[in-house]
């Protein structure tokens, strides 16, 4: 009779359940066959299982028989060494060495030849999955024990090695359940590292991140080398609000797929920033592989992707942007399969005006030719700036204000304001998925964002005087609703649009 064991797969950023069932022929020649849909890794499991279980003193798999693992369902692709403890586990009760009961429990975890557990990608949505779907217990390595501890409601068992693991289900000698992690500890160490009260100048760019901040927008910085741009991008992390739980959990699952969670951290507890370098391909930056993981876009997802020198950024690199700013999603396709990852960022993007980066400064001459600053400037292609909302001149900051004493208003002012406009938004967008005025649909700009007749014979002169795009044209009600916001006006106002237009370049 074949044992049988529960473990789990990550699909895009959602766990799956995988059967593990474990049967021996005693008879005939020594065989160890793995089937199910398995990647090199897991096949290879059968090596890794085999010394594990020998080196920790069990009955070794080639005095057993043939053996045959399945990995159910047969057609969903299995990528991960996760599977060693669970196929272990069951050869273990098969072959009669091992008797405790296997429901309610889900076993995941990489062996090392010694019988040692070792960390894998993935564990907070295979917990997360685990609770949803009524287990009791999910047993994972000690080295992932705090990450799956997030999870409430579910008992976290942490496992060293196979031997240890062995006498916990026997009764033996059992391990203590870790204890499962409070929210508000999770999010009592965050600091702050930079203020905007140290950014010297720049007022008007400030306004536009308190606006982006506010209602999820993105910006354009234009400006010479040297000016703030880098720095003004940096800082804006600082102006937004806090991650919620949900929002939380939802970046945390993308890092923890994507192995970048680290051993000591448990959630994603702060907004993230991401700054490619402009040599990044298009499968960095947007997600992809053979087994797709997420990219750039996708590490940024609620918080902020910053491309420095814009229009460096191979053109094809930066075209992939298209999908993700206007649906908040990517979509990666690929032989084995199509996997849909979120990507609700903020893009700060910042280039230089001309190729020597001088061109409009009072300071310093421009040494392009005419040729050069038109060839710079088609680097980046009309449908990407369209769909950039605020697009903003960063001059150079002159000496006097560099050496001026006084500080600016703090980022925990601003963020004051901001979060007033996002409860607004949170308020006005209930039991809906859109979450900032940067996400609203037609269909809710047309009921959360109507414009007086001032207001729209203000917005239709703008649009035919500088031939705004229809996409152009939503995105600046959409940013007037949020300036409209900040000063929490019910209504848009004539000034809340003059305002919103001035954030459009001409000749779009």
């Amino acid at each position: 009779m074949p044992s049988k064991l529960y473990s789990a797969a990550t699909v895009g950023l959602s766990g799956a359940s995988v059967e593990v069932e474990v049967d021996v022929l005693a008879s005939g020649l020594h065989n160890f066959t793995l089937v199910g849909l398995p990647d090199t890794a897991v096949k290879e499991s059968r090596d890794r299982v085999s010394s594990a279980v020998k080196n920790s003193g069990f009955k070794p798999p080639h005095q057993c028989g043939r053996i045959t693992v399945n990995l159910a369902p047969a057609d969903l692709p299995k990528a991960s060494p996760i599977y060693d403890v669970p196929i272990a586990l069951g050869l273990l009760a098969v072959t009669g060495q091992l008797t405790f009961t296997a429901k309610g429990k889900l076993f995941v975890g990489e062996l090392a030849l010694d019988g040692m557990v070792r960390p894998v990608n993935g564990i907070l949505p295979i917990a997360l999955f685990a609770k949803e779907n009524g287990y009791s217990e999910i047993y994972v390595p000690q080295k992932n024990v705090r990450e799956a501890a997030v999870v409430q409601g579910i008992t976290v068992i942490g496992i060293k090695n196979l031997l240890s693991l062995a006498s916990h289900l026997s009764g033996h000698e059992l391990i203590t359940p870790e204890e499962t992690i409070a929210p508000e500890e999770l999010f009592s160490h965050i600091k702050t590292r930079l203020d905007m009260k140290n950014v010297k100048g720049h007022e008007q760019a400030k306004r536009a991140l308190e606006i982006a901040a506010a209602g999820g927008h993105n910006i354009l910085f234009h400006g010479p080398p040297g000016s703030g741009k880098t720095l003004l991008a940096k800082t804006f992390i600082s102006l937004l609000p806090k991650l919620t739980m949900d929002e939380a959990l939802e970046v945390t699952k993308i890092y923890s797929i994507a192995g970048l969670l680290g051993e000591n951290r448990q959630l994603i507890a702060e907004r993230p920033f991401r700054a490619p370098h402009n040599s990044a391909s298009s499968v960095s930056l947007i997600g992809g592989g053979t087994t797709p993981r997420p990219g750039e876009i996708s590490l940024a997802h609620r918080g902020v992707l910053f491309l420095d020198e814009f229009a460096e950024f191979p053109r094809n690199v930066i075209e992939n942007l298209r999908q993700p700013l206007e649906d908040g999603i990517v979509t990666v396709a690929r032989a084995k399969g199509s996997l849909t990852f979120p990507a609700h960022f903020i893009l700060i993007a910042a280039m230089n005006p001309c190729p020597c980066g001088f061109l409009g400064d009072e300071e310093k001459m421009c040494t392009c030719t005419p040729a050069q600053v038109a060839r710079y400037a088609r680097k980046v292609s009309g449908p990407i700036l369209d769909r950039i909302d605020m697009h903003v001149e960063v001059p150079r900051v002159h000496i006097n204000k560099l050496e001026d004493a006084q500080e600016g208003e703090s980022s925990e002012s601003i963020r004051k304001r901001v979060e007033i406009a996002r409860r607004a938004q949170t308020k006005r967008f209930a039991k809906r998925e859109t979450t900032t005025n940067a996400e609203m649909s037609g269909d809710q700009i047309k009921n959360n964002a109507p414009l007086n007749s001032e207001s729209k014979e203000l917005l239709r002169a703008a649009a035919q005087k500088l031939n705004f795009s229809a996409r152009a044209y939503h995105r600046i009600i959409k940013l007037a609703r949020t300036i409209a916001d900040l000063a929490e006006e019910d209504h848009i106002q004539k000034s809340h649009i003059a305002e919103a237009i001035q954030y459009r370049t001409k000749g779009e």
